[in-house]
């Protein structure tokens, strides 16, 4: 069952990110600038946000069967709508529309964390988050490939085919649930910003991944514009393979999750953020060009990859344990926040590559995750000095003994 979900998670995020290495195939098809074409990738974010905002706190008030096969079913729908966009605007209307109801993970995963024994959660999750990884890199280079052969329209009627299929095997095999919530649907909108607002560790988890997420969006969105652009000249296809590297993350997850269960989100959190850190340092090596500079860019990529993912075990398995009854509440919070970053990401990441290039793309990635390291040390340090002035307790008196 647990593969069963990695591959649901896998199918159900690759909608989101796949349009990301198509971009140049759109806007020679639609005779537009490379810059709107990204439109519709930062389209399918935004929607995602939408989504998991408005529609993922419906896991705590709906059995998780029926609602997934009703998510996948208007996304196969939204997917054949993009396939057939005459325009840019009906593209960009269903891609944020595919988006919107692409959210079956973040409903899967708090499902299995509760459905598993504690000592196991961070495990699971990072083996659920695996098959997501594999999905999102993956989609790059089936999306990259199958539009270099047979057009952008290819991936999307592919993907339509593929979710119909998921659909009707979760229908199958997903467990029954219960709900654990009887709350109204306002009431459960409410919640999660009530949580985002009570929940320090939630604030902590979500600025996290936010940033890094950020700067993972604006490497990935300007990835194709430079590889396609006069510094290489190369195809679609490319990217692709470039992402065929980065899917080498998808193995580092499931380790990452057992050192969580060891040893707590802490110490998983601060080796994140510095990859994060190094990765744009790695991906500066993409302005060498040629071969030595396709090697960069995979390899500070793949880096990146890695700390973004493995990031978010951790944040996930901090959030998950501060409200039990309301893990898809908390995770309507904590994906929200991750991807509006993510989307302000890709939005900047455009922008900095028209003005000052790949090197601007690399600072931008820098400065996100020299934040979320800069928050953490500070917490650390906090946390050391509220230690330091704890008073030692008192020696017990011979009477006391």
């Amino acid at each position: 069952m647990i593969l069963l979900l990695a591959v649901a998670c896998g199918v159900a995020v690759a909608d989101v990110y796949f349009p990301q290495a198509i971009s140049p195939l759109v806007a020679a098809d639609l005779a537009i600038s490379p810059g709107s074409a990204a439109l519709v990738a930062t389209a399918a974010q935004l929607g995602y946000a939408a989504g998991i905002f408005l529609l993922v706190p419906l896991g705590d008030r709906v059995p998780h069967r029926p609602l997934l096969v009703t998510l996948l079913v208007l996304t196969c729908g939204g997917l054949l709508i993009a396939g057939a966009a005459p325009s840019l605007a009906v593209l960009v209307a269903a891609s944020a529309a595919t988006g919107a109801t692409t959210v079956v993970p973040q409903i899967v995963i708090p499902m299995a964390v509760g459905l598993t024994a504690p000592d196991r959660r961070g495990a699971v999750t990072g083996t659920l988050l695996s098959g997501l990884i594999g999905g999102i890199l993956l989609a790059r280079t089936f999306s990259g490939t199958v539009g270099a052969w047979l057009g952008w329209r290819a991936p999307y009627l592919v993907a339509a085919g593929v979710v119909l299929v998921l659909a009707l095997v979760l229908a199958a095999k997903v467990p029954v649930t219960t709900p654990p919530s009887r709350q109204r649907y306002p009431a459960l909108l409410a919640e999660s910003l009530r949580l985002l607002r009570s929940e320090p560790e939630l604030r902590r988890s979500c600025f996290y991944q936010a940033t890094v997420f950020a700067g993972f969006s604006a490497a990935w969105t300007s990835v194709a514009l430079f590889v396609t652009g006069p510094a290489y000249g190369m195809g679609a296809p490319v990217v692709g393979l470039i992402a065929l590297v980065g899917a080498g993350s998808m193995f580092c997850t499931p380790v990452a999750g057992r050192r969580v269960d060891r040893s707590g989100p802490e110490p998983v959190s601060l080796v994140c953020l510095l990859g994060a850190v190094l990765s744009a340092v790695v991906l500066l090596g993409g302005l060498a060009r040629g071969a030595l500079g396709l090697v960069a860019l995979a390899a500070g990529l793949l880096l990146l990859d890695i700390a973004m993912q493995a990031g978010q075990v951790a944040n996930q398995a901090r959030i998950f344990v501060l409200r039990p009854e309301a893990r898809s509440r908390l995770n309507t919070a904590y994906m929200t926040c991750a991807f509006l970053g993510g989307s302000v990401g890709s939005w900047l990441g455009v922008r900095a590559y028209r003005s000052l290039g790949w090197a601007g793309v690399c600072t931008l990635v820098a400065v996100a995750a020299v934040l979320a390291l800069l928050r953490h040390l500070l917490r650390a340090g906090g946390q050391v000095a509220v230690t330091a002035d704890r008073p030692e307790p008192a020696a017990p008196t011979p009477a006391a003994r």
